[in-house]
């Protein structure tokens, strides 16, 4: 641990070929494979994007590595991205996830199958020796031309699909560098990008155009882009961060996580953030107020910076080591986890709301005065007496996101908002004739597994409209 926050590259290693197969044997007892998802409609289990998981784990079993990314890339654009940051719904419906059992000897079932890190090994391999790069080049052009706003994981998915269809499909990305939030959202330690890297050449050979730097909306109007293609997809994201409803927010070092996430990131591809605009720990006494996946990651993200502690909070109670009673199986286990970063260091905290943001003779934050809450039904309340305050420098706010933002480019195309934030539609069909959305702005903020299997349906039904439209 003392080493690797030392390290921006990331940190798995890869089971042993002997494991993994061993691992993927265990599948193949299963009746029913709970873990591609469908299957139990009632509630939403297993994997997103349909992954022919039983399929791949027998090639893998018998050493056919080969054949077995044949059939994981036939659902999955990114199973090298998957295979690192999806947080594995498919093994919590795994049939093994269910209550340990005992076994010959008395000894505990040993849990589900690790089908996150067979997806790794098999995207990996595929990556390194270019089978999974290289391009799939439709004999046939539409003349149609599409554009797709955002170059995130549902964007990329959708515009890689959409251009093996024999459309002409432009991306287009405000920031400088292609991947949305797989760039600039998550830490190198977690996903280094020179996979991704690879994934936009292949796409550019497929014939995806590229145009970074550009703000869609701002630079180009919604009228220009809508009246210049046939349709529009929206993928820009949930990027409207949920604020913190507590005096003192607005003073100097209250920062939202995405601004830290990414100027760090950019640090580490060897862009140049200008000290007027730096935000670091180094240092410091850092709070994150959040517990998921973003929060973790600017846990990870402060320890490398060195900062002088890091606390993590969490206004919910701490979920149970093992499935509630009203958390069946198959349903995605809601259970106490614990990532990488917060391996590393830092301390974690729940059930704590923060009431004030406290700032020192110079207008910097210096404290959080905090209290307490404990769950009564649905509601949380606070324990009296229980109040205090938290030291802190640097407060980073990873409270998740609460949709889309209407201004711009939303309310130039006229498409309807929920009372969520997220884009109106009808199996991606937005309100606006032509116009269709995947992804977090459709879906709200999620994990980057829908937003790949948003792009592939959104793309879907772009196709079929499409050859319906005029002019096909």
């Amino acid at each position: 641990m003392a080493e690797r926050v030392f390290d921006w590259r990331e940190l798995d290693l890869a089971p042993a070929e002997p494991a993994l197969r061993e691992q993927a044997a265990r599948c193949m007892d299963c009746g029913v494979p709970f873990c591609m998802g469908g299957v139990a409609p009632a509630v939403q289990t297993g994997c997103p994007l349909g992954n022919l998981i039983p399929d791949f784990n027998d090639l893998v079993m018998r050493g056919r590595w080969a054949e077995a990314s044949a059939e994981l890339h036939a659902t999955n654009n990114f199973p090298e991205v998957t295979g690192r940051v999806c947080p594995a719904p498919c093994e919590g419906s795994c049939v093994l996830a269910l209550a340990s059992v005992p076994a010959e000897g008395g000894r505990a079932a040993p849990g589900p199958v690790t089908i996150k890190a067979i997806e790794r090994e098999v995207a990996d391999r595929a990556m390194a020796d270019g089978s999974a790069l290289a391009p799939r080049v439709s004999a046939v052009r539409s003349g149609r031309r599409v554009a797709v706003v955002g170059s995130g994981p549902a964007g990329l998915a959708c515009a890689q699909q959409l251009a093996r269809r024999g459309h002409d499909v432009t991306v287009y990305e405000r920031e400088a560098r292609v991947g949305g939030l797989l760039r600039y959202g998550i830490p190198d330690f977690k996903l280094e990008k020179a996979a991704l890297d690879a994934r936009v050449r292949q796409m550019t050979a497929e014939g995806v155009v590229f145009r970074t730097g550009v703000g869609v909306g701002e630079d180009v109007s919604g009228e220009t882009l809508r009246a210049g293609h046939d349709a529009v997809v929206l993928c820009g994201g949930a990027m409207v961060a949920r604020a913190l409803e507590a005096p003192g927010v607005a003073m100097e070092g209250v920062v939202q996580a995405m601004v830290f996430l990414t100027q760090q990131n950019r640090r580490v591809a060897g862009d140049l953030v200008p000290d007027r605009d730096a935000v670091l720990a180094t240092g410091r006494r850092v709070v994150v107020l959040g517990g998921g996946d973003t929060g973790s990651d600017c846990v990870g993200t402060a320890l490398r910076q060195g900062a002088r502690s890091v606390t993590s909070l969490e206004l919910m109670p701490r979920p149970p080591d093992e499935r509630a009673a009203g958390n069946a199986w198959p349903a995605w286990p809601m259970v106490f986890r614990t990532s990488s970063s917060h391996e590393e260091g830092g301390a974690r905290d729940f059930g704590v709301m923060t009431k004030r943001v406290r700032a020192d003779a110079h207008g910097r934050v210096e404290a959080l005065e905090v209290v307490r809450v404990e769950r009564r039904g649905e509601a949380l309340v606070e324990v009296e007496g229980s109040g205090h305050d938290i030291p802190c420098e640097l407060l980073l706010l990873a409270m998740g996101f609460v949709g889309s933002s209407r201004e711009g480019l939303l309310s130039q195309l006229g498409v309807g908002l929920d009372g969520r934030g997220n884009v109106v539609a009808d199996d991606h069909a937005t309100t606006a004739p032509g116009v269709f959305v995947a992804g977090d702005m459709r879906r709200g903020a999620s994990l980057v597994v829908w937003a790949i299997a948003e792009g592939r349906r959104a793309a879907e039904r772009v196709d079929a409209w499409l050859e319906r439209a005029p002019g096909s």
